[in-house]
């Protein structure tokens, strides 16, 4: 990669990360979707045609004998001379990479997770899945220095999301609180699927804000992403939320997702 690349000088780029279970790949087109979305937000032409990621995944998978983990995909806009006027023609970067992790038999999912609020003071297009990481890299490592694991950030008194991943809870009668689409949260394809799925089985969802407080009345919290699949949130700002252990619903949600994603995987 050049010292000219702009994903290196400016942060211009996206990427995606890919779960990979029974070495097969996670929601593969939902995340090659939000990834063509992204870089139609930021106005990077790239000719998915011309390269073929799902055989460049497959064979990664192949190349690194990958049974469970993920694929980090990364687009740049590309290299240009160092300016602030984004260069009207440069050729898009592409890297990919894997890490080998247990996603399934996940720690986090045994003890679950103590967050603390902080204020969200990204940019105001976070639908954008762009490198931009700073703030909640920040953040969560601000969390771990606390004796704590993560962050939920809050903006206007309601949260918006954790470090790097979606929050959601479930209130005593059993139903799903969460933020709805927009430009203030990430359209996560973990979200997405849990929802689908809770749907399904039965599980109302209401997709709005919710404050600390009502996360501090509800009987159980989580969080989705695509490398956590659904974690318990069991403490908020010190308070522990519910019984302060993992629940029974959320363990459900986590063992629905995993079979359906078992069900579906790409190979």
């Amino acid at each position: 990669m050049s010292v000219f690349d702009r994903g290196f000088l400016f942060a211009d780029a996206v990427y995606e990360v890919t779960a990979v279970i029974e070495g097969a790949l996670v929601d593969f087109d939902a995340h090659q979707r939000r990834l063509e979305r992204s870089l139609g937000e930021l106005g990077i032409e790239f000719d998915g045609s011309a390269v073929d990621l799902r055989a460049i995944h497959r064979e990664l998978l192949a190349r690194n004998q990958l049974d469970e983990g993920l694929i980090y995909l990364q687009l740049t806009r590309g290299c240009a001379d160092r300016s602030f006027v984004r260069p009207e023609t440069a050729t898009p970067s592409l890297v990919l990479f894997t890490q080998s992790m247990s996603l399934i038999d996940h720690a986090d999912a045994r003890r679950g997770l103590r967050v603390v609020t902080r204020p969200d003071l990204r940019w105001h297009r976070r639908d954008i899945k762009t490198t931009q990481l700073l703030y909640p890299s920040l953040m969560k490592s601000e969390a771990v220095a606390a004796g704590v694991d993560d962050v939920w950030m809050t903006e206007g008194g309601y949260v918006t999301e954790a470090s790097s991943s979606n929050a959601h809870i479930l209130t005593t009668d059993g139903r799903l609180i969460t933020r709805p689409l927009s430009n203030d949260i990430l359209h996560g394809i973990t979200r997405a699927a849990v929802l689908e799925y809770a749907r399904e089985s039965g599980v109302t969802v209401e997709e709005r804000p919710f404050t600390p407080a009502e996360a501090l009345t509800a009987k159980e919290a989580f969080n989705t992403s695509a490398t956590a699949f659904v974690t318990p949130v069991i403490e908020l700002d010190g308070q522990a939320i519910g019984e302060g252990q993992p629940g029974e619903a959320t363990a459900r949600l986590r063992e629905l997702y995993i079979d359906q994603s078992r069900a579906r995987l790409t190979r």
